[in-house]
């Protein structure tokens, strides 16, 4: 079956259309915006205008993708930001009757769930590090959590004060013992990228990379030591990343720190495959009234 999936995440909106047989998939076309939907929930616990305009506009050209390409079900999935906002259902609703997507607001226990259903199998021991805008999901053979940081939210709290972001890191990540870690979403494969030395993003190259302690910690202080419109120029690293990155990587760092660990392997997969997995599940789609909330959320 043909599906599309869509990542609303608190940074960015990611589109992934594919061939889905059971837990298989051939993938068709994948891109990724940054729409930092997740702007300013941390502080005033909605979703703004501004960062709802962006959205939209990148969830048009989805539709039309989905549609080219004829995907049978789509489904989005709603992560930190959504859950986070008071506004954030009657959002969820507006984009179901707009666009026709179907739609599911996760819990962090479900985020932790379906990313690591997307990644696959892994070996037992090792640990898997999913850090988002707006939170960051854990993953050791049964045992999963979602936990309140990330790039997008630290930076709010604390702007590139390194010091605090992994102090404050620390404090809320658990006592596990991970023999090993994978890495899985933008902030970790960006990294992944920028150790690699890439003159441009490539997906087959970041796959799979083995980001050491220490070359995480190379890249975060190259990036912090840089102004702002500099980084930007950075090659492999997209522009409007650039803002949240340094938190993002000190995140990781703190993360490798409190494990032991001596390095971490990239992944291209985890959400948004997940979502693709779960899209396939869906029933066929019924023609109805309009959700709750629709055009109401702002």
């Amino acid at each position: 079956m043909r599906v599309a999936a869509v990542d609303l995440g608190t940074n960015t909106t990611r589109l992934l259309v594919a061939d889905v047989d059971e837990e298989r998939f051939d993938e068709l076309h994948r891109e990724t915006h940054i729409t930092r939907l997740g702007e300013g929930v941390d502080q005033r616990g909605r979703l703004l205008p501004v960062p709802i305009a962006r959205v939209r506009n990148v969830l048009s050209d989805y539709r039309r993708t989905a549609e080219r390409l004829g995907a049978e079900r789509t489904l989005l999935v709603a992560t930190s930001a959504v859950r986070d906002a008071e506004n954030g259902e009657a959002f969820l609703g507006e984009i179901e009757w707009s666009y026709g997507f179907a739609t599911q607001l996760l819990s962090g226990d479900e985020e932790a769930a379906m990313m690591r259903r997307g990644l696959g199998p892994v070996e037992p021991g090792t640990l898997v590090v999913d850090i988002g805008g707006g939170s960051t999901e854990l993953v050791l053979d049964d045992f999963h959590i979602s936990l309140p940081l990330g790039s997008v939210r630290f930076t709010e709290r604390h702007g590139e004060d390194i010091a605090a972001i992994e102090a404050a890191a620390r404090e809320l990540l658990p006592t596990l013992e991970p023999k090993r870690a994978i890495g899985v979403a933008g902030t970790i494969t960006t990294l992944a990228a920028l150790d690699l030395g890439l003159p441009e993003y490539d997906r087959k190259r970041v796959h799979g990379h083995l980001l050491t302690r220490d070359g995480a910690q190379a890249q975060l202080e190259r990036l912090a030591a840089l102004p702002l419109e500099e980084r930007k120029l950075v090659p492999a690293l997209e522009p409007d990343r650039a803002p949240v990155i340094v938190a993002g990587a000190a995140i990781l760092v703190a993360i490798l720190d409190r494990y032991g660990l001596a390095g971490i392997e990239t992944s291209e997969r985890g959400l948004l495959q997940g979502a693709a997995l779960a899209a396939a599940e869906l029933p066929e789609p019924e023609e109805g009234a309009a959700p709750p909330g629709a055009y109401t959320c702002c």
